[in-house]
């Protein structure tokens, strides 16, 4: 398809402690939770000064693709929009149809399917050209959870995470991935009709493709940023619990690899190399942790790619045969029912989740 944009559309965060109760009940805003859970979680972006990185990461990462884009040749100007924070979404489209921009395609800020991986970027898309008249033909790119430079970027960071421990405990070493917890209701929906539990399964594939581009035979899948009522049962086991049984069955050493994550925004910062390290320190378990790939060259690489995958027809570049959906125009699921959750039932309800 022709495209006159690229329209790059993340989660957003605050960016000054003013911001943060503003900004946690827009992200939560219709999912009835209580003010005291919001004010735990504002203490996490407070402990940061009430700024969350990831504003800053994606301009970083949109300067990396300016760059790839020039490099190619590709002449489209990018544009940044957020969901929950400015710039929102719906005023970057509005920018764009002042603009004269009468079509562009969409990359999300998460590699997976799912509600809040995917479908909720639909949604997204919907609302913002709800909001503006005449506004531009949106394509949302593909989900690119088996990308090769994606999966190139992190088995690299594992390799300098084990670098990163002590001589004597880096052979030993146990390699543990890990993911945005969802409520177990929102994994079993993710995916097209008859086909559930599409998100785990794809963070299980990145996990493997990354363990096997590293040499680690054996590894672990854990989840973490779980949000909501105790009663709900949600992905597990949570990164912090499964440390302690790793200490249980005498581990010394873990290289923790966030796969579910783009980028180091606050839940990588704070749940990892914050709560997970500090308990790996309470284990006497030395802890590293690989960095996020947003900020490695590969990355703008690959927004480039799937750019060309649309405008010049370039053969998709996979690693897997397990199912990557996610490109639709203006905002159409992918198919009948895909990713929607049961009514009634809890959505996804992370209180700070930077997906």
């Amino acid at each position: 398809m022709a495209a006159e944009a690229l329209l790059f559309l993340s989660f957003g965060g605050p960016e000054r402690p003013e911001d943060v109760m503003p900004f946690l009940e827009n992200v939560t805003r219709g999912r009835g939770i209580p003010p005291e859970r919001l004010a735990e979680v504002a203490q996490h972006y407070l402990h940061f000064g009430g700024v969350s990185p990831i504003n800053g990461l994606n301009l970083d990462i949109i300067k990396a693709v300016e760059a790839e884009f020039a490099t190619r040749g590709i002449d489209l100007p990018v544009y940044f929009g957020n969901r929950n924070w400015h710039p929102m979404v719906e005023d970057t489209v509005e920018r764009m149809r002042a603009d004269g921009i009468g079509s562009a395609l969409v990359f999300p800020t998460s590699a997976w399917g799912g509600y809040s991986g995917c479908l909720q970027y639909h949604e997204d898309i919907v609302r913002a050209r709800a909001a503006v008249d005449g506004a531009p033909e949106l394509v949302k790119l593909r989900q690119y959870f088996d990308h090769p430079l994606f999966i190139a970027a992190f088995s690299d960071a594992i390799h300098a995470a084990v670098a990163e421990l002590p001589e004597g405990r880096r052979t030993r070493a146990r390699l543990v991935f890990t993911a945005h917890s969802v409520p177990v209701v929102a994994d079993h929906a993710s995916g097209p009709a008859g086909e559930h539990d599409l998100y785990s399964r794809q963070v299980a594939e990145a996990a493997r493709l990354c363990a096997a581009a590293t040499g680690f035979d054996d590894y672990d899948l854990v989840w973490q940023s779980r949000s909501g009522p105790p009663q709900v049962p949600w992905l597990d086991p949570d990164i912090v619990d499964h440390l302690d049984t790793l200490g249980e069955r005498g581990v010394d050493a873990v290289v923790v690899c966030p796969v579910g994550f783009v980028s180091d925004h606050l839940e990588v910062i704070w749940d990892l190399d914050n709560e997970a390290k500090e308990r790996a320190a309470e284990l006497d378990m030395a802890f590293a942790r690989a960095a996020t790939p947003g900020p490695d060259p590969r990355f703008a690489r690959m927004v480039a790619e799937l750019v060309d995958e649309h405008l010049a027809g370039a053969e998709p570049a996979r690693l897997s045969d397990l199912t990557a959906l996610g490109c639709t125009v203006n905002g159409v699921p992918c198919a009948v029912g895909c990713c929607a959750l049961p009514p009634r039932r809890p959505r996804v309800a992370p209180a700070a989740a930077e997906l």
